[in-house]
């Protein structure tokens, strides 16, 4: 089982290679919750993720014969990256076995670092296995992503500044992928201060930890679907479900509406950028996905920065949506001079923005002499939608609303 004296051996190791990362409190979190909210931010970290912690005090324990083989790992992106930098340093040849849908912004940064990457593979399970084949084939030591004592050793120095920078701290949330991130803090900040309380948050299509808890011994799924790719593991680890068994106080689900939310808030408000599994404990904690006081102090520690500009495109999207700021409507007018202004007039009249205007005149489920309109409209908030809508509805106006703001129950 791994222990405090193992991370605190991690620190000498990770420190000259990794930035001690700011914990900064956030105003409009605090606010928005009424608890005392302190992000972790890791996002700043060198490579933009946590995984530089692990895989450098990994590294730096090979023998010299294990160093002159190089390493080989499988990855997302982050991990990948951590590795190619920690082996760059310390004069280590690496390769990497990424997925074939890995994000082409983490392919390059990994490549950037120094590694030779090898796409292989639909996810990260197949790219493990292709790593482990050339593992055996060339020698390499292989570096786990976190089902690794001395990674998940080197991940835990984040808790260490966690407690460092706050000592009075109630609440870590952290995410979980395959657990070597949650293990490492647990035993960093139960080990210091056990009555803090360290909760998981995993991505509803990566929940396995939920039912390997219910199981009692790690349990797999046949295939994971989340904008948190640095989390879309489809097994908790063997090494690391023992320590989250023991050490971690809860383990809650958050969806990809809710993390685009959290990504998009902490961009706009926090003028900060997360990928999907950084964001998942601030999501978390504004969903109130666990209960907590007035006044308790939490610290999210979102995790990692590195998201592809496509998918933060769609995300940012994804996120206005929810709140109310961007609906997407259809509806149908004559096909004469005029009509369309007529709709455009209660629009300009409520307010709402428009980005983008389509007709259809094929749709043959219309009349002959009716043009199908779909409108993208920039709104502000589920009120100014609601009013949008019943106002164009008294205007004679049939509405199909495509996407929307989530209504709470």
């Amino acid at each position: 089982m791994l222990e405090l004296d193992d991370v605190l051996a991690a620190r000498d190791r990770v420190a000259e290679t990794a930035r001690h990362t700011p914990l900064d409190y956030s105003h409009t979190f605090s606010a928005m919750t009424d608890a005392d909210i302190h992000p972790k931010l890791e996002c700043f970290q060198r490579t933009g993720s946590f995984k530089i912690r692990g895989a450098t005090n990994r590294i730096r324990t090979l023998s010299d014969e294990e160093q002159a083989a190089g390493v080989v790992t499988a990855s997302a992106g982050n991990h990948a990256q951590g590795v190619a930098l920690a082996a760059s340093r310390s004069g280590v040849d690496s390769k990497v076995v990424m997925p074939e849908t890995a994000p082409i912004s983490k392919v390059k940064a990994t490549k950037s670092y120094g590694a030779e990457v090898v796409l292989h593979g639909a996810d990260y399970d197949d790219a493990q296995a292709h790593a482990h084949e050339l593992e055996a084939s060339e020698g390499r030591t292989y570096v786990h992503a976190f089902d690794d004592q001395y990674v998940m050793a080197g991940q835990g120095t984040l808790g260490l500044e966690i407690v460092e920078d706050c000592p009075d701290v109630d609440t870590v949330v952290v995410p979980i992928g395959g657990g070597g991130l949650i293990s490492g803090v647990a035993t960093a900040v139960k080990g210091q201060n056990p009555d803090t309380r360290v909760i998981g948050v995993q991505a509803e299509g990566a929940s396995t930890v939920a039912q390997s808890l219910n199981k009692g011994e790690p349990q797999g799924v046949d295939h994971v679907d989340t904008i948190a790719d640095g989390i879309a593991v489809r097994k908790v680890g063997e090494q690391t479900f023992p320590v989250i068994e023991e050490r971690v106080d809860e383990v809650v689900t958050v969806s990809d509406d809710e993390i685009a939310t959290a990504l998009v808030l902490m961009l706009e408000r926090g003028k900060t950028l997360v990928e999907g599994a950084g964001a998942t404990p601030l999501a978390a904690v504004l969903e109130g996905k666990f209960d907590y006081d007035d006044d308790e102090t939490i610290v999210p520690a979102l995790c990692g920065g590195n998201i592809d500009l496509n998918l933060l495109t769609t995300v940012i999207v994804r996120g206005l949506v929810d709140q109310g700021r961007y609906v997407k409507i259809r509806t149908v007018v004559k096909d004469r001079p005029g009509s369309l202004n007529d709709l455009l007039n209660v629009v300009a009249d409520e307010r709402a923005n428009i980005y983008a205007i389509q007709h259809d005149r094929t749709n043959r489920q219309i009349a002959m002499n009716a043009t199908e309109v779909e409108l993208d409209l920039e709104t502000r908030g589920p009120e100014h939608v609601d009013r949008l809508l019943t106002r164009i509805q008294d205007e004679g106006f049939e509405v199909t609303v495509l996407n929307g703001p989530r209504i709470e129950d």
